[in-house]
């Protein structure tokens, strides 16, 4: 990880603690003579970047460790089935206009699509719908079929793959979603979705959880 440049009162912070740890963060912003809300975001980012280390009722304390040393190690434990949502899931069979309707009631910007037998053959997106209602073709008699991006060009993940190397594939594929899927003997069944949206939440609850 790159080396962080601090400002003056992250300085000035990581030297009272140094100091005088462990320490809560109202007793470091009394002696700043700020806020505990001006401060949050400035012990979220020494927290997450390594600088300090926090533990509940007891107060931050200077790690000693290497800078990103703690969030890396912290962002490879963090696994998929943890940050998951419920997948949007349609049939082969539906139409192309129906399947427009499915994606705006949900609201949602990827539609995983399953044959017969509940497994995964398909992936539609915004792109690939709005692509095809400006054709214009007869949508409510077109199978989303024959629009979708097909097996075995999806991409995919598990619920035991890490959350990093979950969103290497959103970034490397360019993609807005990633079907969660569980083998099976007839393929794969579709159990989450994983979005860019997940990925964002999933991080920014790493400077929650150091909250004091």
């Amino acid at each position: 990880m790159s080396p962080i440049e601090l400002n003056k009162r992250q300085e000035e912070i990581l030297r009272i603690v140094k100091g005088n740890g462990p320490i809560t963060g109202e007793q470091i912003a009394e002696r700043l003579s700020l806020t505990r809300a001006t401060l949050r975001p400035d012990l979220a980012i020494l927290t997450m970047a390594g600088f300090l280390d926090a533990r509940p009722r007891v107060g931050y304390f200077y790690s000693g460790k290497k800078p990103g040393q703690d969030v890396a190690v912290t962002m490879n434990k963090m696994k998929v089935k943890d940050f998951q949502s419920i997948p949007v899931v349609v049939r082969e069979d539906m139409s192309v206009y129906d399947a427009i309707s499915q994606m705006f009631l949900e609201d949602v910007g990827t539609l995983f699509v399953v044959d017969k037998k509940s497994c995964l053959t398909g992936v539609l997106s915004r792109k690939d719908l709005l692509r095809t209602s400006l054709g214009g073709q007869n949508l409510a008699a077109m199978p989303v079929h024959i629009i979708m991006t097909r097996m075995p060009n999806i991409t995919y993940c598990l619920k035991t793959d890490s959350l990093i190397q979950a969103a290497k594939r959103l970034i490397n594929q360019q993609i807005d979603a990633l079907p969660v899927v569980q083998e099976h003997e007839d393929g794969f069944k579709v159990v989450g979705r994983l979005t860019k949206t997940n990925i964002t939440k999933a991080f920014l609850s790493l400077s929650e959880n150091h909250e004091l």
